[in-house]
């Protein structure tokens, strides 16, 4: 009876913590774009400035979209004398697993996106990256010690979502909790374990109601 109490108050709480993480992105996304340097290593920014691409390419494996795997793209961006991840977006993996030929556009680019943590890198099974060509690397997820320890850069823990307006990149949104659950699922889960929980203790109530009878 206390398990499903404390499940149900877990999956409450996992509800809280997604309604104030839509509520601050609605927050910062209603708000001006602030400066990328500016951002430093916020949890969640509307940011803009100008950057330059690097060649190298990161290809985030293991991201569905509508039910369909895929890659995300990402891209180091130079701005200023610092380097920054930046997400160009979605793009399908074939069903025998060949990698799309996508790379990032090397040069000047105009930056405008929502900055948020790195995607959670789940299980720790396995490489975290491999080469694919010259430029190219697959990530089985995003490890940020894998990443600036390969190609020797200094990025912080986070990426740039680009603006799905901007005319570069591949499909994207600025969903933050995509493959997950919603809130609301949360809350339905939370009051099954309680139902549970109450039909548990009304079970033993009348249980011991009936073994505290005289037989007639």
């Amino acid at each position: 009876m206390a398990g499903f109490a404390r499940l149900g108050f877990w999956q409450y709480a996992r509800m809280q913590e997604k309604q104030a993480l839509l509520a601050n992105v609605e927050r910062v996304l209603r708000g001006p774009a602030v400066d990328i340097d500016a951002a430093g290593t916020a949890d969640l920014a509307w940011v803009e400035g100008q950057a330059t691409i690097d060649a190298r390419t990161l290809l985030l494996d293991n991201q569905m979209r509508d039910g369909k795997p895929g890659v995300h793209v990402y891209c180091i961006a130079r701005v200023g004398v610092a380097d920054r991840l930046v997400d160009l977006g979605w793009i399908a993996v074939k069903p025998d697993r060949t990698m799309p030929g996508a790379a990032c556009p090397q040069g000047p680019l105009h930056v405008r996106g929502l900055m948020t943590p790195l995607p959670s890198g789940g299980l720790r099974v396995g490489a975290p990256m491999q080469q694919l060509d010259g430029m190219r690397w697959l990530m089985a997820r995003a490890d940020v010690d894998a990443i600036r320890s390969t190609l020797r850069i200094a990025v912080p823990a986070r990426v740039i979502r680009l603006d799905p307006k901007l005319p570069v990149g591949y499909v994207r949104d600025l969903d933050v909790l995509p493959n997950t659950l919603p809130p609301e699922r949360h809350l339905g889960y939370a009051v099954q374990w309680w139902a549970l929980s109450l039909a548990v203790f009304i079970t033993a109530l009348v249980l011991s109601i009936r073994k505290s009878k005289p037989n007639a």
